[in-house]
């Protein structure tokens, strides 16, 4: 292939795994390097025969470098992708994150996370006083401080603010306040009971 029309075609192959979050795409990504590789030494070779006389290959050349460019911004746009998905995990599911979705993440992803999530749990001690403000809670504005949430699982004892414990068993109900239900909710220990 002269002209480089096939390699240009595999870096819109990632682009439809951004959709669900997947495994990361390692295959594809290998695949679209080593083409750009590829690409980069037949414009080295056209580069020089060009320098040689032969102008006739300065299209060629600057279709291949147009394509190199472009295959670069798809992988670029897909990992970056995946890290505003994985910081959106951090808000979403608090700092433990579930093992099927850890499955789906990297290693070098899951170091990023731990990065990311010591970076927040920082800012955040250095926000309202000596507890530190946690910017996780309230993602929604409440319409009360109390609900009733049902408890899906066995947790064992839970303290609240005002020094009160409460026992969490499967299935046990409770009138507890938003704000130190709301984790435990985005984890799957409680289910807010809706009247």
């Amino acid at each position: 292939m002269p002209l480089g029309l096939g390699y240009s075609t595999r870096g819109r192959g990632l682009a439809t795994c951004l959709l669900p979050f997947g495994l990361l795409q390692e295959d594809g990504i290998r695949q679209v390097l080593e083409e750009m590789k590829a690409l980069y030494e037949q414009n080295q070779a056209d580069v020089n025969e060009a320098k040689a006389g032969q102008s006739n290959l300065i299209p060629t050349i600057k279709f291949r470098h147009c394509s190199l460019l472009r295959n670069r911004r798809c992988i670029i746009a897909y990992l970056y992708d995946r890290l505003l998905r994985i910081r959106a995990l951090r808000w979403e599911y608090g700092s433990v994150l579930p093992n099927d979705l850890r499955f789906h993440m990297s290693a070098e992803e899951m170091e990023w996370f731990n990065q990311y999530k010591k970076s927040l749990a920082t800012y955040m001690r250095s926000l309202g006083g000596e507890e530190g403000l946690d910017l996780t809670q309230d993602m929604k504005p409440p319409k009360s401080l109390y609900i009733e949430v049902r408890c899906l699982k066995d947790h064992g004892e839970f303290e609240i603010e005002d020094g009160t414990t409460v026992l969490l068993k499967k299935n046990s109900q409770h009138f507890l306040p938003r704000w130190k239900c709301e984790q435990l909710i985005r984890q799957g220990v409680l289910e807010h009971v809706l009247s």
